[in-house]
């Protein structure tokens, strides 16, 4: 049976790289991680992982493009647990580097569509059950090129900027008036299938393992709230 005593947190892409890593990072700390992606195979191997240390997990594999699953996993978990005490927006897509104006429509939209709506619909879902928490974080995962435009990265630096812009608005929307705190958090060059698929030249041992993303999250997330 599931302990909903300890605090409980949700983990975008959790089925590798960052995500998986801050999941576990966060299981060891004595969190109870929902782990959320599109491949169950991968999913379950994470919550292997966790449950291999001595943590617990409970996975729940669907497509973020799916607004109404989204919202059926929040109530399933404002039913079973009255609360959420850390959202974590990992999950995104690069999409094709390419110059703007030959910019697939289709592959624009999926982007945003992931990037941006997918964690507008889950902070909506979720609101409710994080204001229930006497002390939650919301972490979105930025890039520098958020802040420090590309070229040819122009629909993944956009939906970043927009997402920071978006998280930001809602943390000084609740910030004042509720225990959720929201953080913006540049984990920088790390060792993911995403960076692989960026830089394919790139001698990945060159650049730090998920793990050290996960820590900084984690970090982020235990600070003293002032």
């Amino acid at each position: 049976m599931t302990d909903t005593t300890k605090p409980l947190a949700l983990v975008t892409g959790a089925s590798r790289g960052i995500g998986a890593a801050t999941a576990e990072a966060l299981a060891a700390a004595g969190h109870h991680v929902i782990l959320t992606a599109r491949d169950e195979n991968r999913l379950a191997e994470t919550e292997g992982r966790i449950h291999g240390e001595g943590g617990t997990a409970t996975i729940a594999p669907f497509d973020l493009a799916d607004n109404d699953a989204i919202d059926r996993l929040a109530a399933a978990i404002g039913a079973r647990w009255g609360r959420l005490d850390v959202l974590v927006l990992n999950a995104a897509q690069l999409g094709s580097l390419s110059p703007v104006p030959h910019i697939d429509p289709k592959d624009w939209d999926r982007i945003i569509g992931l990037n941006l709506t997918a964690n507008w619909r889950l902070i909506r879902a979720f609101d409710p059950w994080l204001r229930q928490s006497p002390a939650a974080d919301v972490v979105s995962i930025t890039s520098s090129v958020s802040a420090k435009p590309r070229a040819y990265w122009g629909a993944y630096a956009a939906s970043k900027a927009a997402l920071d812009n978006l998280v930001t608005a809602y943390g000084a929307e609740v910030g004042a008036v509720t225990g959720i705190r929201t953080h913006i958090v540049d984990p920088g060059a790390t060792r993911t299938a995403m960076r692989a698929r960026a830089y394919p030249g790139e001698d990945p041992t060159t650049v730090k393992p998920p793990a050290d993303a996960a820590a900084t999250i984690l970090a982020a997330i235990t600070s003293p709230r002032g």
